[in-house]
Parts: structure tokens; sequence; C-alpha cells
């Protein structure tokens, strides 16, 4: 990163028929983000109606996130942060990737990574992220656990958290009931916990893994601050104690790439579009959180 210039964010307006263009333009006129940063406004915006997206809405979403991976790699970028997509519409263009996140990681060319939310008082990664219900049991893997475990020890390092407790949460109901609701604990997430420990261990750092953690319990024991982070097992067992805590101020991070980028973590909000209610809270903490990233990454 560059030391005689500002931090520059860039910013992608996603589907510009949803709430993203509103968002950017509320976030950076609010004086909640650092006056200090250069913001880099990405994307065009074609003719189109709010509440309604198109193929062109999309095809110029997707062409943002070009312009944006373009820019970084130039130097130009510091941290990116994304608007919302409709990904519907994205996979009738041609976008092939399950969500942004999986965009930044091919783009990049980095197979260690990982979806990472924040807000408010808890802070939650997935093992497993965009992949059917059905198919996560068969996905769920020790090394998996271990990778991304790792990742979210790294990021809550970033943050100044170096003596974090970190809560595994288990997959099935009250974490297995010791093999009687499911062995998944028992075979995978517990050998990986040990796994995860003696890593941290080995690279002298006070983290700390505890689990596997019932899943109907772990994420109020982390708002009560017992635990700094959850590692969840998939999609909405992180997403939805997340967002119930922290809706309008949760943050989408991408652990592991090579440069920090975030998204407010909701979506187009076709419903709302053009009518003057859309808030900016988490498009906000998005910005604040890249700019964040950024300067300790310099």
């Amino acid at each position: 990163m560059r030391t005689s210039t500002p931090t520059r964010i860039g910013i992608t307006l996603g589907d510009c028929a949803g709430i993203g263009p509103e968002i950017v333009e509320l976030a950076l006129k609010s004086g909640g983000v650092p006056h200090s940063t250069e913001y880099v406004v990405i994307g065009r915006q074609p003719n189109c109606k709010a509440g309604e997206p198109t193929l062109e809405t999309a095809r110029a979403a997707a062409a943002a996130l070009e312009e944006a991976v373009t820019l970084a790699r130039r130097g130009e970028l510091d941290a990116i942060v994304t608007g919302p997509i409709h990904k519907a519409r994205m996979y009738e263009v041609g976008f092939r990737f399950s969500g942004q996140t999986e965009f930044f990681a091919e783009r990049y060319g980095v197979k260690n990574f990982a979806m990472c939310l924040t807000g408010g008082k808890l802070t939650v990664a997935l093992v497993t992220a965009h992949i059917p219900l059905c198919k996560v049991h068969r996905a769920l893997k020790q090394s998996e656990i271990v990778r991304v475990g790792l990742l979210l020890a790294e990021f809550l390092c970033s943050r100044g958290k170096t003596a974090a407790r970190l809560a595994v949460a288990g997959l099935n109901p009250h974490a297995g009931e010791s093999g009687k609701l499911g062995r998944e604990e028992i075979e995978i997430i517990a050998p990986a916990i040990e796994e995860l420990n003696s890593s941290v261990v080995t690279r002298h750092s006070p983290l700390v893994f505890t689990g596997p953690v019932s899943p109907d319990t772990v994420f109020h024991r982390a708002i009560e601050r017992e635990f700094d982070a959850v590692l969840c097992m998939y999609h909405d067992q992180g997403l939805i104690p997340l967002k119930l805590h922290a809706f309008h101020s949760g943050v989408n991070v991408t652990l592991g790439l090579p440069l920090p980028r975030t998204s407010p973590d909701h979506g187009t909000a076709f419903e709302i579009a053009g009518k003057g209610i859309a808030r900016p809270d988490s498009m906000i903490a998005a910005v604040n959180l890249a700019v964040e990233l950024a300067a300790k990454s310099s």
C-alpha cells in the first residue's frame, strides 16, 4: 500500500435497480466514514427502473466487479467494498460464481479463502457456504474446519484480538448429544478442534478454540462476550443469528485475499429501491471495516 497518498477504497454499486447506488451515496455523505480516505465509486448505471432488474443491470454489476479487480491489481485501490448483486440475473449473463466471495477468490487465484461476517457483538466464519443444506454433511471435513478456523484466527489477530476465544459450533442439535443425534462432532469436528489448538500453540498464539458447542446456545454465549467469534459449519447457521443480532450493521468480509474486500450484509432490496427509505448503516460499516483492514495491512 502507498504511504504518500490517502488510502483508496473502491466501491462497486452492485445491481443499480436495487438499493446499491442509494446506500453508496448515503454512506459517503453520512459523515460516518473517514474523510481522509479517497473513495472511488465503480460502475455505470444503465437506464433502469428502481426495483426492476434487467440483464443490462446485471451486466453492469459484473463489469464493475471486473473493473474493481483490475484497478486493485494495478495498485490503484487498497481495498474493495462491493454493493449487492442479483445472482439470478447475474447467472443469466454468464456469471458463473455462487457469490462475490467466490468471484474474488478465483480472480486472485486464491484457494485458501472463506466467508466471514461481523456486526455488533458477533463475528462468524463459515466452513461451508454456498452449497445446498443436504450436501453439508458430505462436504464437512476436518481439514476444512482447520483451514477456515486458522483464517478466522488470523482475522481476529489483524483486528488486535491476539488472545481471542473462538467457539466451534456443532453441526447437529445439541452438538450431536454424545453421538445419539449424529457423529460428525465426534468423528470430524472434535479432532479438528484438537488440531486447531495444536496449530495455534505451535504459532505461539494464545488463541483458544472451544467446542463442539451446541448451536442453540453458542451465539448467545458469543454475544455475552464469552467468545470472540464462532466457527460455523454451514451458511445459515452463521447468517441467521448474525442478521438477527446486527441486520443493519453486519459486514461480509472475504478472508484470505491479498487485499481487503467487504460488503454490506444484505441484498439488493428491490422492494424498497427508489423509495427513499433504504438505510446505509451496513454500507457504512463495510466501508469502515475496509479502511481499518487496509490501514493494518499497509
